[in-house]
């Protein structure tokens, strides 16, 4: 009887052991980012709009790191690749689409709500093809408009448009009307831009540890200047260049004669094994 006894808590032991935990330090920044897009609708349903946009900016600050800390700690987990994807729908997919339909889009009735719909069913189906397609990606481009960046023209231009003293439904030089179909317009753009095969650079193959010579620091430098000058402008003019860079590597690869296409769409056919190996 006691020998049963010792095997059933060593088993118990063992049963313990195999536990799981979370890593709390990646996984805090990736709450954060969630919080900034929870934060960013609650501000929009209280008509604070230029809040609710730098909080769409402080998510897609905290969702670049939560990776880096990952990798540089070695605290990569199944879990936070799903947590990460589920903060990113909220932050970058919902709370852009909802931000936009009650500053802009509710005046233009039901082309309003389709078109805040489209984009976050766009920001849904570019989250759901990258988490599958991560082991045949090209790591220098994404394919598609990333949705932070597709985030940051809808939250960009709403913000913008409110530090120049645009008040939701009052009349403006062109009449609110343009406001309104440029919002919707905008929030298309975005949305089916990111399921898109357009290829747009990630910036991945940055070395931060290699030195890189004076002046690159001086320039970075003079770039932080020019946002604390007017971030809603500076960044706005940033994602806007970005957010249309896509189609000018896409026609000068196609011009080059080079893929256009920067994945591989199935790893069956003999064709496309191994594309960007």
């Amino acid at each position: 009887m006691h020998e049963i006894d010792q095997s059933e808590a060593a088993q118990g032991v063992l049963v313990r052991k195999r536990r799981k935990g979370i890593y709390i330090l990646p996984n805090l920044f990736t709450l954060a980012a969630l919080f900034g897009g929870f934060y960013a609708i609650v501000m929009a349903m209280n008509g604070h709009f230029d809040l609710a946009g730098i909080g769409i900016f402080c998510a897609m600050v905290l969702d670049s790191l939560d990776g880096r800390v990952a990798r540089m700690t070695n605290t990569q987990s199944a879990f936070g690749e799903q947590m990460d994807s589920l903060s990113d729908m909220v932050s970058f997919g919902a709370a852009p689409a909802l931000i936009a339909y009650e500053w802009a889009l509710k005046d233009l009735g039901r082309w309003g709500w389709i078109a805040a719909f489209v984009y976050c069913a766009c920001a849904a189906l570019r989250l759901a093809r990258f988490n599958v397609n991560t082991s045949v990606v090209d790591k220098r481009f994404f394919q598609g408009l990333p949705s932070p960046a597709a985030a940051a023209l809808v939250a960009g231009f709403i913000w913008l448009l409110t530090e120049f003293g645009v008040v939701r439904g009052q009349s403006v030089a062109l009449g609110w009307g343009v406001v309104s179909w440029t919002m919707f317009a905008l929030t298309l753009y975005a949305g089916l831009t990111m399921v898109t095969n357009v290829p747009f650079y990630s910036f991945k193959d940055i070395q931060m540890k290699k030195t890189v010579p004076f002046f690159v620091i001086v320039l970075i430098a003079l770039g932080l200047a020019m946002i604390s000058i007017r971030p809603s402008l500076v960044l706005f003019c940033v994602f806007v260049f970005y957010g249309f860079s896509g189609y000018g590597i896409y026609l000068w690869r196609r011009a080059k004669g080079l893929q256009t296409s920067v994945i591989s769409t199935s790893t069956d056919e003999p064709d496309e094994r191994g594309l960007h190996n």
